[in-house]
């Protein structure tokens, strides 16, 4: 969820900069890491309870021609002609946000220093979006500070702006799962949110090992290169998979999302982006009786994803996955709440 995310379009008032505040959250991929990168389908799950808080607060005082602004994190601290490049795409999603709303003529954009402050709870390198996330947060925080709510296009816009500073080329799968609150329908041009009957409960299990996304894409397209039909046999197979996951969202059916997810984690095994931390605890979940789990995100590190029953079922999962190695666990619903 996003606190300046409306459907409308931009508006803006006159009025002198205010403390701005936002707040988005992780994502994960549910189904069709990899396979996306070749056309296939993927559903992305907004994790609503890893959040990113952001602020803006303007610095009183500052002459125009000395406009500095100063990042508060847990990576850096300081103006940011000293932050270091692991905060870059942070203070791109400042200077981006101002740049473009100077363009639009509002009012304090140009001639305004903040104190930018990040509190993330989503950890990096693990397939959760942080970047992402935290760009959301301080695009919309910057916004609200001069008084204009963002509508969407722009608003993605701007955290693909970000995404581009941390990732190169990155495929939007990110930006749109840490503004949504509902899963998100991901195939080449067509995003759109998926409906839901019922509710579903995940734990998220973190390896404690990053992820290493881009040496696993390479890897899978090394092997494109050398066995193709092998290859667009996987993805084809996982991309059905997405489809009839979406399928199981839309009914309600938990067991049959659940089976979905088991065979994708050994279809993203035969492309080789799986680990042996990764399998230990997708091992672990299934022994705590997890409806089903997979590895998510780029692989090869990062994450593991596993369908609970309920919330009691959740919590014995978790209990199993930290007993298992996990160096944290998350616990997030979609759709109705009980």
């Amino acid at each position: 969820m996003t606190s300046n995310h409306p459907a409308t379009a931009p508006t803006t008032t006159t009025a002198i900069p205010r403390v701005g505040s936002s707040v988005s959250h992780g994502k994960t991929i549910l189904i069709g890491e990899h396979a996306v990168v070749y056309g296939a389908p993927a559903l992305v799950l907004p994790v609503t309870d890893v959040r990113v808080t952001a602020t803006a607060t303007p610095v009183p005082g500052m002459p125009s021609s000395a406009v500095e602004h100063v990042l508060e994190s847990s990576v850096h601290t300081g103006p940011f002609g000293l932050a270091p490049a692991a905060v870059l795409p942070t203070t791109t999603a400042v200077t981006a946000t101002l740049h473009h709303l100077a363009d639009l003529g509002t009012p304090h954009a140009a001639d305004t220093a903040f104190h930018v402050r990040v509190d993330s709870q989503v950890p990096t390198a693990r397939g959760m979006g942080s970047s992402a996330a935290v760009a959301a947060a301080v695009t919309a925080a910057v916004a609200d500070a001069l008084g204009v709510v963002l509508d969407r296009a722009t608003h993605h816009d701007l955290i693909q702006t970000c995404e581009r500073v941390a990732h190169g080329r990155p495929s939007g799968l990110d930006a749109r799962g840490v503004v949504a609150d509902e899963p998100v329908w991901f195939e080449r041009d067509v995003v759109e949110p998926v409906q839901l009957a019922g509710r579903f409960v995940f734990v998220v299990a973190d390896t404690g090992v990053p992820g290493h996304t881009r040496e696993a894409v390479a890897a899978v397209r090394s092997r494109h290169d050398g066995a193709p039909a092998v290859v667009d046999t996987l993805v084809e197979r996982i991309g059905d998979l997405a489809r009839t996951a979406r399928g199981t969202l839309v009914v309600g059916d938990a067991q049959a999302l659940g089976a979905t997810m088991d065979a994708a984690h050994e279809l993203l095994t035969a492309l080789d982006v799986s680990s042996g931390d990764l399998d230990r605890l997708v091992g672990a979940a299934r022994s705590a009786d997890a409806l089903g789990a997979k590895l998510t995100g780029g692989g090869r590190g990062g994450c593991v994803l596993a369908l609970a029953a309920d919330d009691e079922h959740a919590a014995r999962i978790a209990t199993a996955l930290r007993d298992a190695g996990a160096a944290a666990t998350w616990t997030t619903s979609i759709g109705a709440r009980a």
